[in-house]
């Protein structure tokens, strides 16, 4: 292989990695932050769920009088913020406050709600409508000397069920955190009466416990986080974030704590990026913010930088509850549950400049990562120009090494590279794809290279 040389060639490829690196018009920078809907009544949305179509669902949740006795709903959303369907949910205890979180979506795109009471997973068809009781929890007592886990709660106080938020594992169960009660239950395959399946007094955060809980890319591993910690922590009013195995006989694994929240933060909803990075909504009194912690722990940002809730749209962060990823960018739900003020009742937009990691959904392929590269034919002796393109499901993958006949760059924002070169012998050529120089191989693309024609 021969390089192009001379100051032609140094200037076509640096307009290529130029072209190929530079942001569009269009860019916007780091945690731009845009109201993409408002929701309606009874409003107090928690948690939003991004289908693979990129519809956004939101449920609506309880508000802090308890007041809320009709019954909850569920929006729809298209990407733009477009409301497409209203579903009002059935069989909600009379009287009682209520509240659904969407929680899971599986294979055929049927949703799973966490349901407040009566405290069950109920699964809505968003094509139908259609509702069915899928799981259901219960109060369990305080535990006490010489009682089985499974049946009680590691925690001080007696607490009725709250399920708040779900995560599937690979054999079908769901795993569900357990907000008052300090625990995670185990919604076994195909449903039914779900079982404590992890509970500790570090869980135990009063009326404050576990909240977020995601699956991470291993799919053996449990994230999870809390509101506040135990009464046997040494500060019982900061989150923690944790890491909790799923063993091979289904049993839970060792609490590893990743991260710590300062005091009355108030950790809640989360989501992985790509790259291992969690972004996180601090939900507490006056905290207003959005934390990103690196997969070592690290805290690596917050916006805003301080708990104004500033966030240069036009409504404030006002207890952002969850985060979730839809490509590049982040729909974060504006809980403005203290408040109560109905015009911060929104779904935001904001830009990340990362993909998230993808949601593992049990019987559902996993996205691969693929590089095509064009033109795919060349001859030897001759220049080309060969246009790389990466991308991780339908995701561009920017920040990516494609390393192709002894030569390595890196794609831009949308994915694309470019490299000019010719070769000195026919053949079939390898371009690979890798997530940093020293990363493994995650794709391959090949171009076949005919012999040129010697000179007279």
């Amino acid at each position: 292989m021969r390089s192009r040389s001379g100051p032609a060639a140094v200037l076509a490829a640096g307009v290529a990695v130029a072209l190929a690196l530079a942001p569009t018009a269009g860019a916007r920078n780091r945690f731009d932050t845009r109201v993409l809907a408002h929701v309606g009544s009874p409003g107090y949305p928690a948690l939003s769920l991004v289908a693979p179509d990129r519809t956004i669902y939101v449920g609506t949740f309880t508000n802090a009088a308890g007041t809320d006795t009709g019954p909850s709903k569920v929006f729809a959303y298209s990407p733009k913020g477009k409301l497409l369907r209203t579903y009002v949910i059935k069989g909600q205890k009379p009287g009682a406050a209520h509240g659904v979180q969407v929680a899971a979506i599986d294979r055929r795109g049927v949703l799973y709600l966490l349901d407040q009471n009566p405290p069950r997973v109920l699964r809505l068809n968003p094509r139908t409508g259609a509702q069915s009781t899928y799981g259901t929890f219960r109060d369990v007592q305080p535990c006490a000397p010489g009682m089985e886990p499974a049946d009680c709660s590691d925690t001080v106080m007696d607490n009725p069920p709250e399920p708040d938020y779900a995560a599937w594992g690979t054999d079908g169960a769901m795993y569900v955190t357990d907000y008052t009660q300090g625990l995670v239950w185990r919604v076994p395959p195909r449903g039914g009466t779900a079982h404590v399946w992890f509970t500790d007094p570090r869980l135990d955060g009063s009326l404050f416990g576990p909240a977020g809980i995601v699956l991470m890319p291993d799919h053996r591993t449990l994230m999870l986080d809390t509101s506040a910690g135990g009464f046997t922590s040494p500060d019982s009013t900061t989150g923690e974030l944790y890491t909790l195995p799923i063993l091979p006989n289904a049993r839970p694994g060792v609490l590893t704590k990743l991260w710590e929240s300062g005091p009355t933060e108030g950790p809640d909803g989360f989501a992985l990026a790509r790259s291992g990075n969690v972004y996180m909504a601090l939900v507490g009194p006056n905290t207003n913010q959005l934390v990103v912690i690196s997969p070592t722990g690290t805290e690596l940002a917050r916006f805003p930088t301080d708990k104004s809730g500033n966030n240069g749209s036009s409504v404030p962060f006002d207890e952002p509850s969850s985060v979730q990823f839809d490509g590049r960018r982040m729909i974060v739900t504006n809980d403005a549950f203290f408040s109560g003020d109905a015009s911060h009742f929104v779904v935001f937009d904001v830009w990340a400049g990362e993909p998230g990691a993808p949601v593992f959904v049990p019987g559902k392929k996993a996205p691969g990562y693929r590089l095509t590269v064009t033109p795919r034919t060349a001859t030897a002796g001759i220049d080309r120009t060969f246009h790389f393109h990466a991308a991780h499901g339908g995701s561009a993958v920017s920040g990516a090494v494609v390393k192709f006949a002894g030569r390595s760059i890196r794609t831009g924002s949308h994915g694309d590279a470019a490299l000019t070169l010719d070769f000195d012998h026919a053949g079939r050529k390898v371009a690979k794809l890798l997530i940093g120089k020293g990363g493994r191989v995650l794709a391959r693309a090949y171009v076949q290279v005919a012999p040129g024609q010697d000179p007279d």
